[in-house]
C-alpha cells in the first residue's frame, strides 16, 4: 500500500508544471513508469509522499513563512542517486528542491508550489585524509558532525556556528565561522567537490573549472553538492573562554563604541577574538524592557583577557557570566548548539534582514535600538524577535582577494541582522514583520552612507536584490549570469535567491 501510494503522488507530481499541464499519461502508465523509476535508485533511497508517514519530519523548516510546497520527498542512498532523480524530474518536467538542514528562511522558496523535495540527510560522513590536510565530507553532513568527527580524529576546518544546519548549506553562500580569522570562510576551505549538474550530469570540479568561482558564495544557484573535499588543519589550540556580559538598553552606545575600540580596532581585530551580541527579552535580566547579550570569545585561554573584558565591565552589567573549554563548547555558549532553542523547528516564521557593516555606528545602534526594543517589548506579536550582531574575525577573509570567489562582501567587519519572529498564519502579521525588519536594516543601511545595503545570501529575507546578496559590480553580475545561462539555461536552481 505504502508503495502504491508513493507512485500515486509521485504520478501527480509529474502530471504538473508550474503555470500549466503538460501531456497526461494515464494512471496505469505513470506507475508502471515510476515502478521503473524506482528501480534505478539504490536499495538504501527512502521515498516520501505527503501525508505519509514521515513526510512532516522531513518537508517541516526552521521558519514556517512562505515555505515550499512538495508532493514527494527522495532520501538519496548514494550520490547516483541525486543523479537519477534530477534526470527524472527534468524528463518529467517537474521542479525540485534540495534541503540539507532545511534552515533557509528566504521568502523565494515560497515559489516552489509544486515538485520533489531532495532530502541529502543520508549522504552524512567525514573522511581525513591519509596526509591529513584534506578530508572529503557528504554533501548532506551536519555542521557538528563535521566538528565532532574531526575533533576526534585532532583537526578542525572552519564550518558554520551553528551546530544544527549543514556544511554545505552556509559554504555555497561564502559560510562564516569560528575559524575565519585564520583561514576565510568556509567556502576558501574547498579543494573539490562532486557536483549534480541541471541535466542531471555528475562531475567533479575544482579550481580549474570556470564553475569553481561561482560555487564559492552562489553556489545555490548552480548544482547539487554530492560530496566536498575541504581543507582540514591540526587543531593548534584546544582551551577556548567566554565572557557574557548583559546591559541595560540605556547602555547600548557605551557598548558599541567600547567594541569599535577595543575588539574591532578599525578592522584589525585579532584572529583569536570574536564578539557576539543579541538584543533580546530575558525576564530574568529585565521583565519589562529588552536586554543586550554581549558575549567576548578568545581562543587559546581559559579566561578571556581583561584587556577585552574590563572596559565593558567598567560599563556596569546587569550580570557577567565566565565559562571556559573547548571549541566544541562554542555553540552551546551563544545558544545555537543542536539542541538550543533557536535551533528548533518550532512553527515559527523566522525572517531575518541582514546587513554587513564595517564598524558599529553608534547613533544608528541607538535608533535601532529604540525601534526594537518598542516593538517587541510586552506582549507583542514579535517579543521573541531578537537582533544578532555576528562580530567574527575578519583577518583571514579580508586576507583572500575579493575577485577569487562569487562571495563579494569582504571588506567588512560584522554580520548584522534582525530576525523577527512571530507565529504565522495572519498575512498582515507578515507584511508588519517585513517592515520592521526592513526598517531596522534601512536605519544601520543610511548609517553606512552607501547608496545600498550588502546582504549575507544565508540570512537573506528573500527579496534583495541580486546586487544586494552577489555585490554590485558590473563584471560581477556578468560573469554571475554568464554561468547560470551556461550551467542552468532554464532556472531548474532558481528557488534560493535566484540570480537575475
Amino acid at each position: 500500500m505504502f508503495k502504491l501510494n508513493v507512485l500515486a503522488a509521485l504520478a501527480a507530481c509529474a502530471s504538473i508544471v508550474a503555470g500549466h499541464s503538460q501531456s497526461h499519461h494515464s494512471n496505469s502508465n505513470s506507475n508502471s513508469d515510476l515502478e521503473e523509476f524506482q528501480k534505478t535508485l539504490s536499495t538504501s533511497a527512502k521515498l516520501y509522499f505527503n501525508g505519509s508517514d514521515g513526510f512532516a519530519n522531513v518537508t517541516t523548516r526552521w521558519s514556517a513563512l512562505e515555505e515550499p510546497t512538495v508532493n514527494v520527498v527522495i532520501v538519496p542512498g548514494t550520490e547516483n542517486d541525486v543523479v537519477e532523480i534530477v534526470k527524472y524530474a527534468n524528463k518529467k518536467n517537474v521542479p525540485f528542491l534540495t534541503y540539507n538542514g532545511v534552515h533557509g528562511a528566504l521568502v523565494s522558496l515560497g515559489k516552489m508550489t509544486h515538485g520533489i523535495g531532495i532530502s541529502m540527510s543520508q549522504l552524512s560522513s567525514v573522511e581525513v585524509s591519509g596526509c591529513g590536510t584534506t578530508a572529503t565530507i557528504g554533501g548532506g553532513t551536519m555542521s557538528k558532525k563535521v566538528t565532532d568527527d574531526l575533533w576526534a580524529a585532532g583537526k578542525q576546518t572552519v564550518t558554520g556556528t551553528c551546530e544544527c544546519v549543514s556544511l554545505l548549506g552556509p559554504a555555497l553562500g561564502g559560510g562564516h565561522g569560528w575559524l575565519q580569522g585564520h583561514h576565510g570562510l568556509v567556502a576558501d576551505q574547498f579543494v573539490s567537490m562532486n557536483i549534480v549538474l541541471a541535466d542531471g550530469t555528475l562531475t567533479t570540479i575544482d579550481s580549474n573549472s570556470d564553475l569553481w568561482w561561482a560555487m564559492k558564495g552562489a553556489g545555490h544557484n548552480f548544482g547539487i553538492v554530492t560530496s566536498l573535499t575541504t581543507k582540514v588543519y591540526d587543531i593548534e589550540y584546544e582551551d577556548w573562554a567566554i565572557e557574557t556580559l548583559v546591559f541595560s538598553g540605556e547602555k547600548v552606545e557605551e557598548v558599541y563604541e567600547a567594541a569599535n575600540e577595543y575588539i574591532l580596532q578599525n578592522g584589525t581585530q585579532s584572529a583569536d577574538l570574536i564578539n557576539w551580541s543579541y538584543w533580546m527579552n530575558d525576564a530574568e535580566s529585565d521583565p519589562t524592557n529588552p536586554v543586550i547579550y554581549f558575549y567576548i570569545i578568545q581562543e587559546g585561554v581559559t579566561a578571556v583577557d581583561s584587556v577585552y573584558t574590563q572596559p565593558f565591565r567598567d560599563i556596569g552589567a546587569i550580570s557577567i557570566t565566565t565559562e571556559n573549554g573547548t571549541y566544541k563548547d562554542l555553540a552551546s555558549w551563544v545558544a545555537i548548539a543542536e539542541d538550543s532553542i533557536p535551533c528548533q523547528k518550532l512553527g515559527y516564521a523566522n525572517p531575518r534582514f541582514p546587513i554587513y557593516l564595517e564598524e558599529y555606528n553608534i547613533p544608528a545602534q541607538k535608533q535601532a535600538w529604540d525601534i526594537y526594543a518598542d516593538a517587541v517589548r510586552g506582549s507583542s506579536a514579535f517579543n521573541n524577535s531578537i537582533f544578532m550582531f555576528e562580530g567574527y574575525s575578519m583577518g583571514g577573509v579580508h586576507a583572500i582577494p575579493a575577485d577569487s570567489a562569487a562571495f563579494a562582501f569582504r571588506s567588512e567587519n560584522i554580520l548584522a541582522a534582525p530576525m523577527i519572529n512571530y507565529l504565522p498564519g495572519d498575512k498582515g502579521l507578515d507584511s508588519e514583520a517585513a517592515d520592521l525588519g526592513s526598517l531596522l536594516r534601512d536605519v544601520l543601511s543610511e548609517a553606512t552612507g552607501r547608496e545600498d545595503f550588502r546582504a549575507y545570501i544565508n540570512y537573506a529575507y528573500g527579496a534583495e536584490t541580486s546586487e544586494q546578496i552577489y555585490g554590485s559590480e558590473e563584471w560581477r553580475q556578468r560573469r554571475l549570469r554568464a554561468l547560470k545561462k551556461e550551467y542552468d539555461p532554464y532556472g531548474k536552481f532558481s528557488f534560493y535567491a535566484p540570480i537575475a
